[in-house]
This record gives structure tokens, C-alpha cells and sequence, in this order.
């Protein structure tokens, strides 16, 4: 066995790899970037090297960098984790060479399956189903038009290294095509170093399966069930579980033999995951191998209870898998949510900053039997930079049924306490509640087709409303409680304390009734109906559950709890709200008050996200039609095209390619 293992990675996947070797007793180390010098895996490891600057382009993915700090602690296998070097050859080959281990699958299978043109033909020579496509590289954007054209619309254009959604475009006609196939290049040798960029068929209503296999080097290949990744936004997985809603067993057996047939035919060792694109009629077609640990992978650990990581490093040490194809059972269900600094009310647009409050739920066994797994690299104080993955945590839940593990994943998400940055929690939580997840009824098209417009927050119908009022009474009626503790404690005698108050919350308004009868407290509505509250909150708590039970029926929440000036904001199952408790007079003189409208920005085009701005489209003087390209910012490796939202004519650039922006900074201005 190794007794050093040095992580190529960073993040939450970098203290993932640390917490299995820690088990197994293997030393590591870290690498770091100056933008990582404090970041938790650099905590967790038993070494640190610092590696370069912040760019992943001159740190983590610099080959002879990683080689040195090789060297400086003498460690004798590498883990890449996922992303950077994880499906380099020429890294696995630089390691053979220093007589290093790498953690991971053969150099040939690596150079076979890693590139995706490649890898379409190998399938189809190991009669595994394909999407039809053309396999060859393509030279420029008018080739991509023609090729594209002869397929037939939609195409997908995708960068033949690489993976997470990054280099890819889906393009519906001769434009889009031309566009795509330029932002995939750039996004594709900004991330990988590789620009080749193939085109195939873009499957409509399709779902994203993948099959998660496992080799060792004595030509032992198992699969471990599937995984659905099918919610997805710009083709970047949001929400992943095991096993599909959709697959029956003959289907889920015939694409798991596919599967390890293709690992076989380049004698493939390690982790991998196949990926399938499967049609309505379960109907399935080979996508593409990932010749590393997925960024999913807690999932099919939580229902298999195997260890991948260990399995890995088993593997590289030349061991024999501890399992055949027979003992691999399929036990419950589990959801990964992954929690992204993406501001999902600006169009999921990247967020950095400072976590000023990072509070994940409590891990492991809950008292219902559920298994809460919470993967991060992340702490609180600590800063989201720009120049890396957004992705800040991957919340797991385990349930005995696919019900018990989204009820599970939707408490814990309402549990997850996140401030600083733009997160796309509220979204999370509203995919939990959605009724089409929950029915299963998915594709990779969901996000687009349920929120065509961009996601707005949740907007909570009668009984919620009816139930975050009463939350907001029973905490205004605890703070009126204090307040006159205190002031009696000051002034020597009690301060009167109203029963009636209106809240005000979503555009609606409750008169209501609210007193203390024992342990609980009750609110009664204006219609006659009566809520009992109770809860552990106090005063200054940001979190808290309330148990809410009413004449219909009764519900535990989980809720974020901040005052905002004069308003109480509330935070649960998506829905983000500021409630406003006053007494009836005040509540009458407040609809008086006049709305404070928002500055005019229609004339300019500022800057969504902080990022770089790599091109201006536009000069001075120019007359600009709706939809029409003006500007690109790059953030958190993905490319960012801005678009004029109706016609105009450039009055003013305030800025040139390569400046550092803020949000909201100026861009354009029109006239």
C-alpha cells in the first residue's frame, strides 16, 4: 500500500480524497495556488505545496509543477480528483516516468476514451450504441455550419477533451452553429488546454444517465448501477441520483454490459463512469467514458455503501476488487444537490466574496433513518474566487425510497445556512418541491422548460403564506416578549404587549391574533382559523424549525431567520419573503406609503457577474439590433456572451478586453 499520496486537485474533491486516505493511514499533500493558500484541503492534508498563481493555467494544471512538489515531499501516488489533470495522458505518462503511481485508469485508455472523437468509434467497434454524429475535427466555424447542416439541426458542439458541461453549445440553426462552435474553442483551451471541438446529433427529450463502473488490473470490471444527471443548466449537472426513476432492470443490466464491454475492449482499471443519452422509449446511446472519479460519485457510494476513493486506491496498488458483479446490491435511494456561488435570481450568473456565514446540516444518520452527506472544501470566512469551479458543496441525501430521500434532501437544504455570495439554494429547494421531480418525469431540458424566463424565487400559494404568517407572529411575539423584559428589568415595571397585529408578507395581508397558551403559541387568522406554533428560536438566531399545526394538517419547517430593517426575511423551501408584523394603526398608514421605484439602467449594459471581460463587440457610434452579441466576460472558466435586449446605438465603451469587473460595473452605454 502507498504511503503518500499527493492530491492534484483542490476543493471539496481534494478533502474528499484526504478523508479516505486518512482512513486507510496514507500521509497527504496538498497543492496549492495563491488563491488557495488558505483553503481547507491545504488545512486537511498533511503537507502543502504551493504550486504558482491563482490561474488554474499556471498552476494547477502545469504539469511540471505538480512533478516538483512530487519530488519536494517524495509521495508516491498521485490522485488527480476530477477536472485539471485528472484525464491528461501526458500527465499519467509524466508520472510513470518518475515511477509514481497514478490513482486512476491506464495511459491508453486515457488517450482512447478521453477523447471523445476516439472514444465514439471504439464504441461502436465494441457494439455499443452511438448517437449519430461526425467523429472528424473540424477546422473552423463556416465547417462546423456545413456539418452541422448536413445532420440536421439541433447539434450538440461539444470540445473533444474535458468535460463538466464546459465547451459545449446545443446550436438550432446556422447562427448559433457559428457562435457555438467559437465559444466552445475558447472555453475549451481555456479549461483543458485543448481546443478540437466534434459535432453529433442533439437528442430531443433526452435523459442523462450514466453507468458507474470498476476495474482492477487483473482484468476484473464490474458495474455499480446507474445515475440520473438529467437536471442540468448549460449542460452542467445540478441535480444527480441513484438509481433512475426512469430505467426498468432489463434496460438498467443491458446498459451496465455495455458498459463494462466497452472498459474492456482498452483494458480499463479504476474508477470510470460511461454516460448514455437515453430517449423516451429507453432507448439508449453511448455519450462518452469519464476516465476519473465523477463529481457524482456520493451517490452511488451511499446506495452500494462501497467507497470508491478506496476502491481506487486499492486498485493503483495493485490489488484485486474486494467484490464481483453478483455481490453488487442497489439499496435505496439517493439525491446529490450541488450547491453553486451562482445568483440564480441574475440568471445563475457567478457570484465570488467572502462566506461570512457557511452552516451545512448535520451529517449522517437522522432520526427518521436517513443519511444527510455533506461534500465540501469550503469554510465559513473563507473566500469564493473567480479564477475556479463555482461549485461550493455536494449536499447527499440517503432515504429507504425515493420520496424518503427528496424529503430528506428539500429538510436539508432548508437546514443549509449560506451568506456572502449569490447561491443557487432557493433554486435546489425548488426542484425538491417541484411536482414533476418528484414524479420523475425528467429530462435534460427540465430547467429550461419549467423556468423559460429564468428563475424568479417561489412565490408561496395560500397555506404557505398562511404558514410563514404564523411563523412571523410567533417570532414578533417572542422579540415583543423580550423587549419588555427588558425594559421592565431597566424601568422597574412591564410593557404592555398587543395581541392584534397584520402581517404583510408576498403581497398578502393577515390581521391576526397572536398569544402564549403554555409551551405554545397560537395565532389566530382573521377567518377564524387557529395555528399553534412552536419552536426553540430566540432572538438573534438565523436559523430555527418551527412546528406549525393547523385545522387542515401540520408542518415541521426548517427556516432562515434575518431581520432587514423594520422586516423579518424568511427563507424555506425556496421561497425568500420579507414579512413586516405591525399593530393595525401602523399597518394602515403603511399602505399609504408611496413604493421607492429602482434607478433607470435601461441605457446601459453593466457587468451581471465579476469576471474579465476577453471582448467588446461594439464600437462607439454603433446601431445595434435585439439579441446582437456585445460584449463577453469570462468567470469561473465559463464564457459569458452579453446581448443587447432591444435596438440601440452605442453612445459609450467604458472599458477594453481584459479589464476586471464587478457586478453591476459599466460596460456600454446607449443613447
Amino acid at each position: 500500500m502507498f504511503k503518500k499520496i499527493l492530491i492534484a486537485n483542490r476543493g471539496e474533491i481534494a478533502c474528499r480524497v484526504i478523508r479516505t486516505a486518512k482512513k486507510l493511514g496514507i500521509a497527504t499533500v496538498a497543492v496549492y495556488s495563491d488563491a488557495d493558500r488558505d483553503a481547507l484541503h491545504v488545512r486537511q492534508a498533511d503537507e502543502a505545496v504551493h504550486i504558482g498563481p491563482a490561474p488554474s493555467s499556471q498552476s494547477y494544471i502545469v504539469i511540471e509543477k505538480i512533478l516538483d512538489a512530487i519530488r519536494q515531499t517524495g509521495a508516491d501516488a498521485v490522485h488527480p480528483g476530477y477536472g485539471f489533470l485528472s484525464e491528461n495522458a501526458a500527465f499519467a505518462e509524466a508520472l510513470e516516468k518518475e515511477g509514481v503511481a497514478f490513482i486512476g485508469p491506464p495511459v491508453n485508455a486515457i488517450h482512447a476514451m478521453g477523447d471523445k472523437i476516439t472514444s465514439k468509434k471504439l464504441a461502436a467497434e465494441a457494439n455499443v450504441n452511438t448517437v449519430p454524429g461526425h467523429m472528424g475535427l473540424i477546422e473552423d466555424a463556416e465547417e462546423a455550419v456545413r456539418i452541422a447542416s448536413s445532420i440536421g439541426y439541433p447539434v450538440m458542439i461539444k470540445a473533444s477533451a474535458g468535460g463538466g458541461g464546459k465547451g459545449m453549445r446545443i446550436a438550432w440553426n446556422d447562427a448559433e452553429a457559428r457562435e457555438g462552435f467559437q465559444s466552445s474553442k475558447n472555453e475549451a483551451k481555456s479549461s483543458f488546454g485543448d481546443d478540437r471541438i466534434f459535432i453529433e446529433k442533439f437528442v430531443t427529450q433526452p435523459r442523462h444517465i450514466e453507468i458507474q463502473v470498476l476495474g482492477d488490473r487483473h482484468g476484473n470490471v464490474i458495474y455499480l448501477g446507474e445515475r440520473e444527471c438529467s437536471i442540468q443548466r448549460r449542460n452542467q449537472k445540478v441535480i444527480e441520483e441513484a438509481p433512475s426513476p426512469f430505467l426498468d432492470e432489463p434496460t438498467r443490466k443491458a446498459m451496465g454490459e455495455q458498459a463494462v464491454a466497452l472498459a474492456r475492449a482498452v483494458g480499463y482499471h479504476s474508477a470510470g463512469t460511461v454516460e448514455f443519452i437515453v430517449d423516451g422509449e429507453r432507448n439508449f446511446y453511448f455519450l462518452e467514458m469519464n476516465t476519473r472519479l465523477q463529481v457524482e460519485h456520493p451517490v452511488t457510494e451511499l446506495i452500494t455503501g462501497i467507497d470508491l476513493v478506496e476502491e481506487m486506491i486499492r486498485v493503483a496498488a495493485g490489488e484485486t476488487l474486494s467484490i464481483a458483479q453478483g455481490d453488487v446490491k442497489l439499496d435505496g435511494w439517493a439525491v446529490e444537490s450541488r450547491l453553486y456561488a451562482e445568483d440564480p435570481y441574475r440568471n445563475f450568473l457567478p457570484s465570488i466574496g467572502r462566506l461570512t456565514r457557511y452552516r451545512p446540516p448535520a451529517e449522517g444518520r437522522q432520526q427518521d433513518g436517513t443519511v444527510i452527506r455533506n461534500d465540501t472544501g469550503v469554510f465559513e470566512g473563507g473566500e469564493i474566487s473567480m479564477y475556479y469551479d463555482p461549485m461550493i458543496a455536494k449536499l447527499c441525501a440517503w432515504g429507504a425510497t425515493r420520496e424518503a430521500a427528496i424529503a430528506a434532501m428539500s429538510g436539508a437544504l432548508d437546514d443549509f445556512e449560506v451568506e456572502g455570495i449569490g447561491h443557487n439554494l432557493p433554486f435546489l429547494s425548488a426542484v425538491m418541491e417541484h411536482p414533476r421531480f418528484r414524479e420523475g418525469r425528467l429530462t435534460t431540458a427540465f430547467i429550461a422548460e419549467e423556468w423559460p424566463e429564468g428563475f424568479a424565487g417561489v412565490t408561496p400559494d395560500e397555506e404557505e403564506a398562511r404558514t410563514l404568517a404564523a411563523i412571523a407572529a410567533y417570532i414578533n411575539l417572542r422579540s415583543q416578549k423580550r423587549g419588555a423584559l427588558i425594559s421592565g428589568t431597566l424601568a422597574n415595571h412591564p410593557r404592555a404587549i398587543g395581541r392584534d397585529w397584520v402581517v404583510t408578507l408576498a403581497g398578502r395581508s393577515f390581521p391576526v391574533a397572536a398569544w402564549d397558551e403554555g409551551s405554545t403559541t397560537i395565532v389566530a387568522f382573521e377567518d377564524g382559523e387557529e395555528a399553534t406554533v412552536a419552536s426553540g428560536w430566540l432572538p438573534g438566531r438565523t436559523h430555527a424549525h418551527f412546528t406549525v399545526a393547523g385545522a387542515q394538517s401540520g408542518v415541521r419547517a426548517g427556516v432562515k431567520v434575518d431581520q432587514v430593517n423594520s422586516a423579518l426575511r424568511l427563507r424555506w423551501r425556496g421561497i425568500d419573503v420579507k414579512a413586516h408584523v405591525r399593530s393595525p394603526r401602523v399597518a394602515e398608514l403603511a399602505r399609504l406609503m408611496p413604493v421607492k421605484l429602482p434607478p433607470d439602467t435601461s441605457k446601459m449594459l453593466l457587468c451581471p457577474m465579476p469576471g474579465v471581460v476577453t471582448a467588446i463587440a461594439v464600437r462607439q457610434g454603433d446601431e445595434v439590433q435585439e439579441g446582437q452579441a456585445l460584449a463577453t466576460v469570462e468567470a469561473m472558466k465559463m464564457e459569458n456572451v452579453l446581448r443587447a435586449e432591444k435596438r440601440g446605438t452605442v453612445k459609450r465603451v467604458a472599458v477594453e478586453p481584459g479589464a476586471s469587473l464587478a457586478v453591476d460595473e459599466l460596460i456600454l452605454e446607449f443613447e
